[in-house]
């Protein structure tokens, strides 16, 4: 139909996607002066693995130094027998039962980033992740009867929806948008709103069967259910029980989404054994580098084992977050260090408390998604596998910022009573019972991490006109940078992962020159 003219072609439409490897079949590199150029890449996080990946393809001989002990970077999962020393000292060793987990880092895909693409390339099954749940809850401190309760979000998605398209359907009837609407467009739009918001034939909101049922659904015979009963027009408005809705439009938040089978870092495991483990040293902490030139080859320094040693490549691929990366003793010009100074590290974490009964699936027909609060904790994500299990584990915050910076100065152990204190006011009594072990991750106290991610310019990921960031970009000598802070997908694998393509089309496009 495409090529009929009939349908717009692959190209048009929001699916199309750049060649899959950044080294085209038929382009691979043999020899340069009689031997492949090898090219050294610092940091084996998301960015790295794939430079890596993507050079062995086109015949390039690649290091990758890791100052951990495992693959992903940032990328981790807690799981029975993880171990982490955080920057204060403190050690946990996680405890979960075995198959059961949480992502500390990264936790979904969306469906039309290239990492679901490279979970099929590698083999990494996937699972679907539930991002929104009508019956996942919201709590918002407030002054109204919505608020300082949990309120179901199929609740507050109904009543906000109705509302507003009861608001629209007046201010259209009395004559408000005439400058902008034909009789036709105000008829479909009367007809939209009335769908949309659930009206009635007058078109006011009274309610409607999409807020749920108090108690049990409609059975049998004559059992209709109770209908919940909407909250006034004004409580809706002023209790913000809709103020999250958006959510679910954005762009990389909108269902389906998926997680790999078994946690997020099956995908740098085994990506990590696609390249080799002759190819990666584990435990090499960078100490500096040099950036090399049209007559010296660039190298970098590292202490493994208590010995500093030093390697040479062709190239250098640094994918190390910027923040450390100023750290280090390089050559980097000052310009260059005053852009990356502009990058600041963002403040991010996560506890997973694992319970014994799986109540928010038995007693609140909770399965899967997450519900949103005011409070603290931001964030009460939901178990997405072992649906119907006798265990599993709860994300019992995910936040960001000044909300996690109140958790970032707790040991383990506090942090752990305050997110279950605050979790019961949403959840009951229930949630501080049957718990069984639990595991908390901060990025800021993370070691090689020390931070979520990045934002430039004083915190916004919007980064289109920004010097530093531009700069950043440009590669030093025979350096080259890579990381989801250079890409239009900060805090997202997709970022790191089409940086990381982007180095490698750029190294080879120069070597084949």
């Amino acid at each position: 139909m495409s090529t009929l003219g009939m349908a717009p072609s692959v190209a048009d439409t929001d699916t199309a996607r750049q060649a899959f490897t950044p080294i085209r079949p038929g382009h691979l590199i043999d020899k340069v002066n009689g031997k492949a150029p090898k090219v050294l890449i610092l940091g084996g996080g998301p960015a790295g693995l794939v430079s890596a990946y993507e050079l062995q393809k086109g015949g390039y001989k690649v290091e990758i130094l890791e100052a951990r002990s495992r693959p992903g970077g940032r990328v981790r999962t807690a799981r029975k027998g993880v171990t982490e020393t955080d920057l204060d000292g403190e050690t946990q060793t996680c405890d979960f039962s075995p198959g059961h987990f949480y992502n500390v880092g990264a936790t979904r895909i969306p469906q039309h980033h290239i990492t679901v693409d490279y979970c099929r390339e590698l083999g990494v099954e996937l699972l679907a992740f539930g991002n929104q749940n009508a019956d996942s809850l919201v709590y918002y401190d407030g002054d109204t009867p919505l608020n300082n309760s949990p309120v179901t979000y199929r609740q507050a998605k109904a009543d906000t929806y109705g509302y507003v398209s009861e608001l629209l359907t007046k201010a259209m009837n009395n004559g408000a948008l005439d400058r902008e609407l034909s009789k036709d467009d105000k008829d479909a739009l009367s007809e939209f709103l009335s769908r949309f918001g659930d009206l009635s034939a007058l078109g006011a909101y009274k309610g409607s069967s999409r807020a749920g049922y108090v108690g049990a659904s409609p059975g049998a015979g004559l059992d209709y259910g109770e209908q919940r009963t909407p909250g006034a027009l004004s409580d809706v408005i002023q209790s913000g029980i809709g103020r999250n809705l958006s959510f679910e439009f954005g762009h990389d938040q909108a269902m389906m989404m998926f997680s790999p089978v078994g946690g997020m870092d099956r995908i740098y495991y085994r990506m990590a054994e696609a390249i080799g483990a002759n190819h990666i040293k584990y435990g090499a902490e960078v100490t500096g580098f040099s950036t090399g030139d049209n007559s010296s080859k660039p190298w970098a320094t590292y202490t493994r084992n208590g010995q500093e040693e030093k390697v040479e490549a062709d190239y250098i691929i640094c994918a190390l977050p910027p923040h450390l990366v100023l750290r280090l003793d390089t050559d980097l010009p000052k310009d260059l260090t005053t852009a990356l100074k502009e990058a600041k590290p963002f403040s991010s974490g996560k506890l997973g408390i694992e319970y014994s009964r799986r109540w928010w699936e038995e007693d609140q027909r909770i399965y899967g998604g997450a519900s949103n609060t005011d409070l603290a904790i931001e964030q009460i994500m939901y178990p997405y596998d072992h649906y119907n299990s006798d265990r599993g584990v709860v994300v019992a915050y995910y936040n960001n910022g000044d909300n996690h910076r109140e958790f970032e100065k707790l040991t383990h152990k506090e942090r752990l009573n305050k997110a279950v204190d605050l979790g019961k006011k949403i959840h009951g009594d229930e949630y501080g019972k049957n718990i069984s072990s639990s595991f908390s991750g901060c990025f800021m106290k993370t070691r090689y991490s020390e931070g979520a991610w990045v934002d430039w310019e004083g915190g916004s990921h919007s980064h289109n006109e920004s010097d530093a960031y531009k700069k950043a970009l440009k590669p030093v000598g025979r350096m080259y940078f890579a990381g989801d802070h250079l890409s239009n997908s900060i805090a997202w694998q997709q970022g790191a992962l089409e940086s990381g393509r982007a180095a490698v089309t750029a190294i080879h496009d120069r070597v084949t020159a």
